[in-house]
């Protein structure tokens, strides 16, 4: 069967069996209550906040990004607590650090990729399931199996091998699974708008995880790619300074960077897709007519290196790593055109997504409110964000990944890490922005790291993280 005729039939199915769905909900409702916002959370993988044209690329194309930016709030320093892929999702749905959350094998927590998290906790989908939304969940999940429906929501096609975006697979339920030769993201929003569709006449809580820009990087579309010839992209002045086994002759140095600028080309062609189809997101909340009282949220799990301090992937306290997109538009109560520059955690977001569409945050949330931030009212002002590396055993590698474990803080200006055994690195945001000078030996910085280090002490204990700090 063709991926078309997949999509069609998929679409037919979800939106009518969503229409009686909602049939049957009003049929047993005895009254009709205010209608909340709908919400509908956008999260793409690896995106990193510097890749942006609003956020210091002007040259890339992210016209959509930019429109949601101008027509609601921008955090500026949105940070991944822990910049890999699980480990934020399992925050991100449970409002918990990791060694708080449960897990279906008594495991100590979501620190690493490809674990099993446990539906007995409160998430997201249940929170908004709870009170009375139509739930959805479509594209990557990462948290254990190939059904979210335990996890409160009602309707889900998750997606798996995702990292082939033209060979993917997604889980219809009851049904075998669905090879996808097209590009995934595309037919994930193929899906996400059958759902809105489909449930248009009742509130609605929707999550849709596109895959891209996560590698493989060079199997971006091709017109997108075709937007950025050789070059006409900037590299960050930090990129560079990787090692390299044996004489670098000039022929090396041009394989490599060719072989640097495809990885380069293809991840902001990738962000470049991904702003398409945010954009078909929008323009089918126009045509519906339900614009102004949905509640648009476009984030990512985690950034990226692409050989920024001359290193790869994420896994990493660098501000490529932990720093992403998070943008919030609902025309009917987020004033546009502003930006915050708080400290705003993955943490953060079950708290204040639930919140600003009127629904009490749950009491297991560990993270703080925003929503008053969103309205455009005084909002909390962390003085840190926790950031972690704990596991690599799921990690490409192994345990011979080289991206290092540590615990740290960011306190915006400041960055401040440690290696289980040993002090990592300490950088001055404001005066090194592009952290290239570790002042972590500097004794006359010796007072500011005894600050920071009081400083992760204490959200080791909030966090009920086990790391021992090395002396």
């Amino acid at each position: 069967m063709s991926d078309v005729m997949n999509r069609r039939d998929f679409i037919r199915t979800v939106a009518g069996g969503a229409t009686a769905a909602a049939l049957a909900r009003a049929a047993e409702a005895q009254e009709t209550p205010a209608r909340g916002p709908n919400v509908i959370y956008l999260f793409s993988d690896e995106h990193r906040y510097q890749s942006m044209s609003f956020a210091g690329m002007p040259e890339l194309k992210t016209p959509h990004m930019k429109q949601m930016a101008e027509q609601g709030i921008v955090f500026r320093n949105c940070v991944s607590n822990y910049p890999v892929c699980s480990p934020h999702r399992a925050i991100l749905m449970t409002g918990r650090w990791p060694y708080q959350q449960k897990m279906k094998n008594d495991a100590p927590g979501m620190i690493d990729n490809s674990l099993p998290l446990s539906p007995d906790q409160m998430t997201l989908g249940k929170a908004f399931k709870n009170a009375g939304y139509a739930t959805g969940y479509v594209g990557k999940w990462h948290l254990g199996g190939v059904r979210a429906e335990p996890f409160g929501f009602d309707h889900s096609l998750i997606w798996t091998k995702t990292n082939s975006h033209w060979n993917s697979v997604y889980h219809p339920k009851d049904a075998k699974p669905v090879k996808s030769k097209a590009y995934n993201a595309t037919v994930m929003t193929d899906q996400a708008l059958a759902f809105i569709e489909g449930h248009k006449a009742e509130p609605f809580f929707l999550m849709v995880s596109w895959n891209p820009p996560h590698s493989n990087f060079i199997d971006a579309p091709d017109d997108k790619k075709a937007l950025y010839p050789q070059d006409s992209l900037p590299y960050r002045p930090n990129v560079g300074g990787g090692k390299w086994k044996g004489k670098m002759t000039e022929e090396r140095k041009q394989r490599r960077a060719k072989r640097q600028w495809a990885t380069y080309q293809g991840y902001h062609a990738h962000v470049t897709a991904i702003d398409q189809e945010l954009g078909r997101v929008l323009a089918k909340l126009d045509t519906l007519g339900l614009a102004d009282n949905t509640i648009v949220v476009y984030a990512s799990d985690h950034g990226s290196m692409l050989g920024s301090h001359g290193v790869g992937g994420k896994r990493q306290p660098y501000e490529e790593s932990i720093k992403t997109p998070f943008i919030v538009r609902w025309p009917k109560g987020v004033p546009a055109g502003r930006t915050c520059d708080a400290l705003f955690g993955a943490i953060d977001i079950m708290p204040s997504v639930c919140a600003l569409a009127g629904l009490p945050a749950p009491e297991s949330c560990s993270g703080q409110d925003f929503s008053s931030t969103m309205r455009g009212q005084q909002g909390p002002e962390p003085e840190s964000q926790f950031i972690m590396h704990i596991c690599k055993k799921h990690a490409s590698g192994g345990e011979k990944h080289p991206a290092p474990l540590f615990r740290g803080v960011t306190t915006g200006r400041y960055t401040y890490a440690l290696y289980p055994d040993r002090p990592w690195c300490l950088f001055d945001n404001e005066a090194d922005p592009y952290q290239q000078h570790n002042l972590i030996a500097d004794p006359a910085h010796a007072p500011l790291r005894d600050r920071l280090r009081a400083t992760l002490a204490a959200w080791l204990k909030k966090a009920e993280d086990p790391f021992r700090m090395p002396v």
